[in-house]
């Protein structure tokens, strides 16, 4: 089927459907996936279902397809597939170092300026390499300040507490044109051998940041929210509290959590690293902006390309780098600075340059994490569509969650039949429950499910349930 043709089938079908009670359609679907709704208790008005062939377009199973929903982290595979065919898989993020002096003897006589354009993919390793490129340019002391430049990106006042109340939690970080390790921070918890004591250590070990522990052993099992762990973070004092009691033969725990502002991690790095390296700073860091006068920086630090990081943010599922792609689809169409109405109008131009409907989508934020992001399983279909038919199909395929193997997929379809056939992206909120992607049936035919579930109890069961019987079916075809 060419795309005019589909384009033109596709208004005709939503034009149908939408006349179609759901009750109606639900009757029509295939008796498993009927029984399937059914077993979990949910009103099938409840749910989104879009199953085609890839191989001709054939619709397999569909219900509320017109209806828009809200797609949770499905709404990744927009985002991603925009950025792909927008910026290209070799895209890279700069990072630049910038001396407001001369370099004599390896002193710099005035500041550092770190200007950031919102790497997604820096993390220590790539962090301390860089400033390892600064001493090889003959820098050993900063006789002034480090400022850090993030002024690439204007999207104003960010709250990580406002989505639901964790600003603790990773995939609540805000965006930053100079965010490491997306401002996430792993915090290791250890019991010492006798049972006398409980470690705690932080990685990386921020040199900024004083770990108060107040935990002590216990006898008990493993279970329980975060073991028995209570987590505090006074991020302006650079405080990191943690209380309570932890079973001794628990062993090793490890938990991912934000314990600091982006600047301040930011700061905490660059002292640790650039010490490393044998370093000096007599000066402070601090936020400042910076309008160069020389040609070229002492230091231009690349990513790693786009196709590589979005196997990273698609798999793992990452909120801070897929709404870094986002506003930066934003500044590379209209210029920088990046801004969240940049970035929302230039991925809906480019979903449309892509021939994917966008009438009554909310994209919001682009990574899902959002109570106002709006999508209809057919249009999120037409994204799955655009991306098998594309030329970076290997790239943007590769990028899904393999079922049973990796990403958010790694504990699921372990022992199945699905394991290693599903390529997927989930999607999981409070009252939502999503999964989108590619799934290689028995018969060898390749086929492109969408399933939305908007439901008071999609998160907490039925939802995954319903999931795994849709995919099931899918496979067993």
């Amino acid at each position: 089927m060419n795309r005019p043709t589909r384009v033109l089938w596709g208004v005709l079908c939503l034009l149908l459907m939408s006349s179609v009670p759901a009750a109606a359609e639900f009757e029509r679907l295939p008796g498993a996936l009927k029984s399937a709704i059914e077993e979990q208790g949910l009103s099938p008005r409840s749910v989104g279902l879009w199953v085609e062939r890839a191989g001709d377009d054939q619709v397999l199973a569909q219900l509320n397809a017109d209806r828009v929903f809200n797609p949770a982290s499905t709404i990744k595979l927009a985002t991603s597939l925009a950025a792909l065919d927008q910026l290209g898989p070799d895209y890279t993020w700069r990072t630049e170092l910038w001396a407001t002096g001369e370099v004599v003897d390896g002193v710099l006589h005035g500041d550092l300026v770190v200007r950031g354009t919102g790497d997604p993919g820096m993390v220590n390793e790539e962090h301390w390499r860089m400033l390892g490129k600064l001493r090889r340019a003959g820098v050993k002391r900063i006789a002034g300040d480090v400022i850090l430049d993030a002024s690439f990106f204007d999207v104003g006042p960010q709250d990580p507490s406002a989505f639901n109340g964790q600003p603790l939690r990773a995939y609540n970080q805000g965006v930053y044109a100079l965010h490491v390790n997306s401002n996430a921070q792993r915090i290791h918890v250890r019991p010492e051998r006798g049972g006398r004591s409980v470690r705690v250590e932080l990685d990386p070990p921020l040199p900024n940041v004083e770990i108060d522990n107040r935990l002590s052993p216990a006898r008990g099992s493993c279970r329980g929210f975060q073991r028995g762990i209570e987590i505090e973070a006074d991020k302006d004092a650079g405080r990191l509290i943690l209380k309570g009691e932890y079973p001794a033969n628990c062993g090793d725990y490890e938990l991912l959590r934000s314990v600091t502002d982006p600047e301040a991690n930011q700061a905490g790095l660059f002292r640790l690293h650039w010490e490393q390296w044998g370093g000096e700073l007599d000066g402070e860091i601090r936020s400042g902006r910076f309008t160069p006068l020389q040609e070229e920086p002492l230091v231009t630090h690349r990513s790693r390309p786009l196709a590589d990081l979005i196997r990273v943010s698609n798999k793992w599922s990452s909120n801070v780098m897929t709404r870094h792609l986002m506003l930066t689809l934003g500044s590379e169409r209209f210029g920088p600075p990046a801004t969240t109405e940049k970035a929302r109008e230039a991925l809906v131009l480019a979903l449309r340059e892509l021939d994917v409907g966008v009438g009554g989508m909310v994209v919001d934020n682009g990574s899902g994490l959002s109570r106002h992001a709006r999508m209809s399983p057919y249009q999120l279909g037409e994204v799955l569509k655009a991306g098998w038919d594309h030329p970076l199909r290997p790239e943007f395929q590769s990028s899904l969650a393999l079922a049973g193997i990796d990403g958010t997929l790694r504990n699921r379809f372990n022992n199945g039949d699905e394991r290693g056939h599903m390529h997927l992206k989930t999607g999981h909120l409070r009252e939502v429950s999503a999964v989108a992607g590619y799934v290689r049936t028995q018969s060898g035919d390749d086929v492109r499910v969408v399933l939305m579930v908007n439901d008071a109890r999609a998160h907490v069961g039925p939802g995954r349930s319903l999931q795994e019987a849709v995919l099931g079916w899918v496979r067993q075809l």
